[in-house]
């Protein structure tokens, strides 16, 4: 039987649902880049960071090619790109609404004194 849509989307979403996963994505909007330098950018241990780049591997959001020692990782096409400025958009957009509300809360408080 086969998987609903909705399902493979929310199997998708939680698949990106990792930090490390996440800024990985970000690095590589700008090109490919090789294992030591998403080391060096993101801060975490080489184990986890494998880890984290096997399960994008897997799920054909990257690829790697090695050249000679060093691996390199990159999107594996300009949508995944696009998904992560998307996000950002829509972040942007929502942290605005609750600087405004912040805003609001902060001017009731002054006036209230």
């Amino acid at each position: 039987m086969p998987v609903p849509l909705y399902q493979a989307k929310a199997e998708f979403f939680r698949m990106l649902g990792h930090p490390v996963r996440i800024r990985v994505l970000e690095l590589l909007q700008d090109g490919p880049k090789p294992v030591r330098d998403l080391l060096a950018s993101i801060e975490v241990e080489p184990s986890a960071l494998s880890q984290q780049l096997a399960v994008l591997r897997r799920s054909g959001i990257v690829t790697s090619a090695r050249e000679g020692s060093t691996v390199v990782y990159e999107l594996s096409g300009g949508d995944v790109a696009e998904l992560m400025r998307a996000a950002r958009r829509i972040l942007t957009e929502m942290l605005a609404g609750q600087n405004e509300l912040l805003t609001e809360l902060r001017e009731a408080e002054v006036s209230a004194e």
